[in-house]
């Protein structure tokens, strides 16, 4: 069996400015300046891994209470200004039609991940999330990928993941899958094959289904 894997944040929904502003507000409120290069370096990682980037910066509070005081920021911005990318609500939509099983890997909390899938309701497309807390290891490693496809019941060789990151690209390819990035913002890309947008037909060409 065949399906489509999605990552969450830059691919399905434009939550990445929102995350963004809520880490640049808290770690300025400990005299850390975040860079464009600090935003690349730390895209499609966990929240633990971007603490521990800035904490090599300068002091900063254990991980738990930074990462609470973030997600207060940007859950309290959810239900009125997330917005889903068009292109991959309407390619999720087509796909969940045609009996495609789809699955989400997220570097985000569980806790995130669900109000985000609620906001925008796609979580009904979705035969299996997995949550960035829920596996050992997250982006580049392939965990998350790997206990999706497990979840799914798919065969990873057949199948597709849509990223928007390289990290997160490297973590689908090390799973087996076939991957594709589509492009949203000026990040590395690695060797990985870019598109512009999500786009349903070239989804089923590529599981064959066309």
């Amino acid at each position: 069996m065949n399906g489509v894997i999605f990552d969450f944040d830059g691919v399905l929904g434009d939550s990445e400015p929102l995350s963004w502003a809520a880490w640049i507000a808290v770690l300025g409120s400990h005299g850390i300046e975040v860079t464009e290069e600090d935003i690349a370096a730390c895209t499609g990682t966990t929240s633990s891994f971007t603490h521990a980037h800035f904490a090599k910066q300068a002091p900063l509070p254990d991980y738990p209470d930074v990462l609470a005081a973030v997600d207060r920021h940007r859950q309290s911005a959810y239900p009125t200004e997330l917005r889903a990318f068009p292109d991959a609500a309407n390619a999720v939509q087509a796909l969940a039609m045609v009996g495609v099983p789809l699955g989400v890997a997220s570097s985000s909390s569980r806790m995130n991940l669900d109000i985000k899938l609620d906001v925008l309701g796609l979580g009904r497309y979705f035969d299996v999330t997995v949550a960035g807390d829920e596996v050992a290891r997250g982006k580049p490693e392939p965990d998350i990928y790997l206990e999706v496809i497990a979840q799914l019941g798919i065969d990873p060789g057949r199948s597709v993941a849509v990223e928007d990151t390289g990290i997160g690209a490297d973590a689908a390819a090390a799973a087996g899958l076939r991957t594709v990035i589509v492009k949203r913002m000026d990040l590395p890309t690695g060797l990985h094959p870019v598109v512009s947008e999500v786009d349903p037909d070239m989804l089923l060409l590529w599981l064959g289904r066309l």
